[in-house]
C-alpha cells in the first residue's frame, strides 16, 4: 500500500512537472504570434504585403542574397498592377524597404512551424502528454498550417486584378490568428492550477459572449484596415459631422456595404466597439453580483481597463489618421485584450481536471 501511494504521488508530480512545461511552451507560442501578429500589421500599413510574389514555404526562407537576386524580385514585383498602377516610380532601394517587411513575416511564420512541430514531437515521444492534450495540440498545429495557406490565398488576391489584397482574405487572415492565440492561452491556461472554484455558468456564458464580441471586433478592424476606412473620417465622438452619417447604404445589395463600403465598414467597427464596452461593464457588474471568488472580479475590473484603453487608443489612432505607431498599438492592444479574455473565460470554467493514477501515455 505504501508503495502504492509512493508511486501515484510521483505521478502525481511528473504530470504537475509535464504540464509547467506545456504550459511555458504554449505562453511562448502567444508571445510569437502577438509578434506576428504586430509585424503583419506593419506590413499591411507600410503596403508591403505584395512585394513577394511567389509562395516558396522552403526555399522563400532564403533572402535575395546578390545583386541579381535583388533585380529577379523586383522585376517579379513588376509585373503586378500594385506597381504598374501605384508604384511605377519606385527605386530598387525602395523596393528593398517593404520586401523585408514581407519577407520578415513570412520568416516569423515559418519559425512558429517550427516552434510548434519540434517541442510537440519531443513531448509526444518522451510520454509528456496526457492523452487529452494529444488532440488539442493537433488542432493547433493543423490551425497553424491552415495560416500559412490562408496568408498565401490572401496575398494572391492582390497579384492579377488588384492593387492590393482583399479585405475578406485579410479579415479572415488576422481573424484566424486571434483563433490560434486564443486556443493557445485556452490550452495553456486549463493546464494551469486555480486556487479558487469555477465561476457560475451564467458567468461563463456572459464571458463566452464577451470574448466572441471581442474576436468579431479584431474581424472588423482588419476590414477597415484593408479598405483603408481609418483614413477618412477621422472625427470623434461624431463621424462625419453626425452620431449616424449618410451615404451607409449607397451600394447594392445593401448587405455589401457591411464589408466593400469604406464608411460603412468604419461606422459598424465604432459600434461594434461600444458593444464591447457595454458587454464587459455588464460582465463586471454580475461577476460581482454572483461571484464570491475576488480573483474572479479582480479579471473582470482588469478587463475592463483593458478594454477602455483600447477604446481610447482606437480614438487616438482615428483622429491622428492612423499612424502606424498608434495603429501598431491599438492592433497589440486587441490581442492582449483578447488573450485576457479567453483567460478570463478559462478560469471561470476551470483548470483540466487532474489525471491522477494514470502514468502520461
Amino acid at each position: 500500500m505504501r508503495r502504492s501511494s509512493i508511486k501515484l504521488k510521483l505521478t502525481i508530480e511528473q504530470q504537475e512537472r509535464n504540464r509547467l512545461w506545456v504550459r511555458w511552451w504554449l505562453y511562448g507560442l502567444c508571445v510569437l504570434v502577438f509578434a506576428i501578429v504586430i509585424i503583419g500589421g506593419a506590413t499591411r500599413l507600410t503596403d508591403s504585403g505584395l512585394s513577394i510574389t511567389e509562395w516558396q514555404p522552403i526555399l522563400g526562407a532564403i533572402p535575395p542574397l546578390n545583386d541579381w537576386d535583388w533585380l529577379d524580385a523586383f522585376d517579379k514585383y513588376q509585373q503586378i498592377p500594385e506597381y504598374q498602377q501605384i508604384n511605377r516610380d519606385m527605386s530598387l532601394q525602395e523596393f528593398k524597404f517593404i520586401y523585408w517587411w514581407e519577407w520578415g513575416h513570412r520568416f516569423v511564420g515559418r519559425a512558429i512551424g517550427l516552434y510548434v512541430l519540434l517541442p510537440l514531437i519531443f513531448f509526444w515521444v518522451s510520454s509528456r502528454l496526457e492523452n487529452f492534450l494529444k488532440p488539442r495540440l493537433i488542432i493547433l498545429f493543423l490551425l497553424g498550417g491552415l495560416q500559412g495557406t490562408v496568408g498565401w490565398w490572401m496575398v494572391k488576391s492582390g497579384l492579377v486584378d488588384r492593387v492590393d489584397v482583399s479585405q475578406y482574405r485579410l479579415a479572415i487572415h488576422l481573424s484566424l490568428a486571434g483563433v490560434i492565440f486564443s486556443w493557445a492561452v485556452w490550452i495553456a491556461r486549463g493546464l494551469a492550477t486555480h486556487n479558487v472554484p469555477s465561476g457560475p455558468m451564467k458567468l461563463r456564458k456572459i464571458a463566452l459572449v464577451t470574448t466572441a464580441l471581442i474576436l468579431a471586433q479584431i474581424f472588423l478592424g482588419a476590414l477597415v484596415a484593408g479598405l483603408d476606412a481609418g483614413l477618412a473620417y477621422n472625427d470623434w465622438p461624431l463621424m462625419d459631422g453626425a452620431l449616424v452619417p449618410g451615404g451607409l447604404f449607397t451600394q447594392h445589395p445593401a448587405w455589401i456595404n457591411l464589408f466593400e463600403n469604406p464608411k460603412t465598414v468604419q461606422f459598424v467597427h465604432r459600434i461594434g466597439a461600444y458593444l464591447v464596452v457595454l458587454m464587459v461593464l455588464y460582465q463586471l457588474a454580475q461577476t460581482s453580483r454572483l461571484s464570491n471568488a475576488p480573483t474572479h472580479i479582480l479579471r473582470s475590473i482588469i478587463l475592463t481597463l483593458l478594454i477602455f484603453m483600447q477604446l481610447m487608443v482606437g480614438v487616438v489612432t482615428l483622429v491622428m489618421q492612423v499612424p502606424l505607431s498608434w495603429a501598431l498599438v491599438h492592433q497589440g492592444m486587441a490581442f492582449i485584450v483578447l488573450g485576457f479574455s479567453v483567460a478570463h473565460l478559462r478560469a471561470l470554467k476551470g483548470s483540466y481536471p487532474p489525471q491522477t493514477g494514470v502514468l502520461p501515455a
